[in-house]
């Protein structure tokens, strides 16, 4: 089957990376943690959500790549960047990474954004991450998230 151009896009950094991965794309959505769960037969903590912040001072892309079960404690990302940060706009997020919202992967950005990956993605062996489209995502586990991301792997939970 031929993939989506953003699809294979994703798919071509995975196979450039050396790692043996592969896109998988679904006829129902991923687009949100609890749909890819589903669709996948994982549980929701296993969907890597990846969360697109605007730098205030510097206009930076801000990746956070959370656990599906997770919400982001913003204050804690802000401690780590040293800067504030707001919720970026679709535009943003389109014009930074290069990908829609609902399905924007941890790699493969348009401009390769400051990353922090939620540490309790770690926990497990295989995460599911989005892979440029709303139905479609791949496997890796938290190692190869942070190599492949260059991510800083952080307490970011909201209690």
């Amino acid at each position: 089957m031929e993939l989506k151009a953003s699809t294979r896009r994703v798919q071509d950094v995975l196979t450039a990376s050396g790692g043996n991965f592969e896109v998988r794309e679904f006829p129902a959505s991923t687009r949100t943690a609890a749909e890819a769960a589903e669709v996948i037969g994982c549980e929701i903590a296993q969907i890597a959500k990846s969360l697109v912040f605007r730098a205030k001072d510097s206009d930076r892309s801000i990746l956070v790549i959370a656990s599906g079960v997770n919400r982001v404690d913003v204050k804690k990302v802000r401690a780590l960047l040293g800067e504030k940060i707001t919720r970026a706009d679709p535009d943003f997020v389109r014009e930074k990474t290069g990908f829609a919202i609902g399905g924007v992967p941890p790699i493969a950005h348009r401009q390769p954004p400051v990353t922090f990956i939620d540490r309790d993605l770690l926990e497990f062996d295989v995460i599911w991450a989005a892979a440029g489209t709303p139905n479609a995502v791949f496997p890796l586990g938290g190692e190869e998230l942070t190599k492949l991301t260059n991510g800083t792997v952080a307490d970011l939970r909201a209690e």
